[in-house]
């Protein structure tokens, strides 16, 4: 199983660009990574927001259905997430960082994977009212 975090701010989304591997780089994607033997979904989420991004994250709930990936090896469960505090993200294992509005969700190329979960996020991210005290930077 694999979790990514659709972490949401002021009407807008963090979407992460890949460095690897190469045939990847440059994709766009929530983070998240794999969840390890014995972890739940939401402690994975948790563990992967502060080693990836240095922040920490509340999961809500899940965000579009399960998705196929890498030939059907894994699935990909996305979760609605938010920061807590004053955190803010830092692209640790990233290439960059975007926060973006359901009107820019498609200015950038999404790992197949995250197309679907893209989908089902549009209407909740123009569902959310505007706060851009809490955006943070991008």
């Amino acid at each position: 199983m694999v979790v990514g975090a659709a972490i949401v701010a002021a009407g807008r989304v963090l979407a992460c660009a890949r460095v690897n591997p190469p045939e990847v780089a440059g994709k766009w994607e929530f983070p998240g990574g794999k969840v390890e033997p014995g972890e739940t979904e939401t402690a994975a989420l948790v563990r992967e927001c502060a080693e990836e991004l240095d922040v920490r994250v509340e999961v809500a709930g899940r965000v579009g259905r399960d998705v196929s990936m890498a030939h059907g090896r894994a699935v990909l469960r996305v979760y609605l997430a938010r920061l807590v505090g004053a955190d803010r993200p830092r692209a640790l294992e990233h290439a960059g960082m975007r926060w973006l509005a359901a009107d820019e969700l498609d200015s950038v190329t999404w790992l197949p994977a995250d197309v679907p979960v893209v989908a089902a996020l549009r209407p909740l991210l123009t569902a959310e009212p505007e706060r851009p005290d809490r955006a943070g930077g991008g």
